[in-house]
């Protein structure tokens, strides 16, 4: 990755959040510090240490660690140009190349050629592409058949991952493609909500909140999404990935000063789209809240993860949240009117009158003196339940239900709102 810098501005809001974006996806980093021809000749090189010294402080604080090359060129004037070119020759490695895996192709240009086709142009990120091939533009549901590829205006039969190509295929309408995704037929899939584990951009000096909405981007694509947060009921559990058969506590938000690593919890989000993304299913999300003033000097990136589950129903709301066991704490309050017998207590006010009262038969309460009781049945026609205490009541306990103050002795039933089932 080339972090281009103007020597005159200096480090930017966009730049901070560039190097964050390096980091999270282990990119390594040269920075060029362009158009030094603009500075004063005079004071250029004073100007240009105080900068590199500036540049290199802040990239010490990354995970990019200590030896980033510096550059200072002048692109218009070809000023240290060769330098860069060695530095990047020297520096540059050839990563292994996927081409076995089905063909994922990023295009970032699309255009047509009367007569001829329409041209794509982009990156292979995994497989091959050869001609006569027939591929798919998932976005617009549509397949097409491969008629010439280039690369750097040389045709050639067939390309794989890591080439930059142009690929002409039979005719479609360009508008409808300025950047997106071509793969093999059938591979990618519209994904209308996702699960991720969250990992907090330190950056970010806001609070993150359910129910709120981020912009999430994944490759070329940037989408809406509406948020909801949860953690792992079991504060002490090792298990870092999600898995939708466990239950999970809904979180309300997490505070500008909570980060993933001293919160000790591992913490996930569901994402749903505004519009479906088309993503690998194993993609790299990043959420960000990208209406914030671009001027200001607060980073815009919030979060990011690895998808970890996926849907691709449209009807998930119906068909996939109900199977999601994320629960919100409720605690129910009532007092108590009377003791009915030994042992036995009745509690009005702890239900509502149109309440299903026989639910929770079976269920335990706790008194605001210690005891723990279990509601033994219904009483009466509206709201009353009647209480029986295994272990018996404390002596102070019984002493004060025989005074007009019984009903000073609270009762609270502590339950689980499921959130997305309320049969559950």
């Amino acid at each position: 990755m080339l972090l281009v810098i103007d020597a005159q501005k200096g480090i930017q809001t966009q730049t901070a959040e560039c190097i964050v974006i390096a980091g999270l996806l282990k990119k390594k980093v040269i920075v060029v510090v362009n158009k030094i021809d603009l500075l004063e000749e005079a004071t250029r090189n004073e100007l240009l240490i105080k900068l590199n010294k500036k540049l290199q402080k802040a990239l010490n604080n990354t995970s990019l660690g200590i030896n980033v090359p510096i550059f200072n060129v002048s692109a218009q004037n070809m000023i240290n140009i060769e330098e860069l070119i060695c530095g990047i020759k020297s520096h540059i490695h050839v990563p292994k190349r996927d081409i076995t895996s089905p063909l994922v192709l990023y295009v970032d240009h699309c255009f047509s050629i009367k007569g001829q086709g329409t041209i794509c142009t982009g990156t292979i990120m995994q497989g091959t592409i050869k001609v006569e091939d027939v591929v798919e533009i998932p976005s617009i549901s549509e397949q097409r058949k491969v008629k010439s590829i280039q690369m750097f205006r040389q045709s050639v039969s067939v390309a794989e991952m890591g080439d930059r190509v142009g690929v002409c295929v039979t005719q479609f309408n360009s508008k409808l493609l300025e950047r997106g995704i071509i793969t093999k037929p059938g591979y990618l899939h519209s994904l209308y909500a996702i699960c991720i584990r969250l990992n907090r951009i330190e950056y970010f000096k806001y609070d993150i909140k359910s129910k709120s909405k981020l912009h999430c981007t994944v490759g070329h694509d940037t989408v809406m999404a509406n948020i909801t947060l949860f953690h792992n009921v079991d504060e002490n559990s090792d298990e870092q990935k999600f898995n939708i058969n466990n239950e999970y506590e809904y979180i309300e938000q997490l505070e500008a000063s909570d980060t993933t690593q001293n919160c000790n919890q591992t913490v996930f989000v569901l994402l749903e789209f505004e519009k479906p993304i088309i993503a690998r299913t194993n993609a790299t999300i990043i959420a960000s809240k990208l209406d914030m003033d671009i001027q200001s000097n607060s980073c815009r990136l919030a979060f990011w993860g690895e998808i970890e589950w996926h849907t691709l129903s449209k009807n998930y709301i119906s068909e996939e949240l109900p199977k999601f066991k994320i629960f919100k704490r409720k605690v129910k309050q009532g007092s108590i009117q009377r003791v009915s017998g030994d042992n036995q207590v009745i509690v009005q006010n702890l239900f509502k009158k149109e309440g299903n009262r026989d639910y929770y038969v079976g269920k335990n309460v706790e008194l605001s003196t210690g005891e723990i009781g279990i509601i033994e049945s219904t009483f009466g026609q509206t709201s009353k339940v009647k209480i029986h205490f295994p272990k018996g009541l404390k002596n102070e306990t019984i002493q004060l239900l025989l005074t007009k103050r019984a009903n000073e002795i609270l009762v609270y039933m502590k339950l689980k709102k499921y959130i997305f089932n309320k049969n559950l």
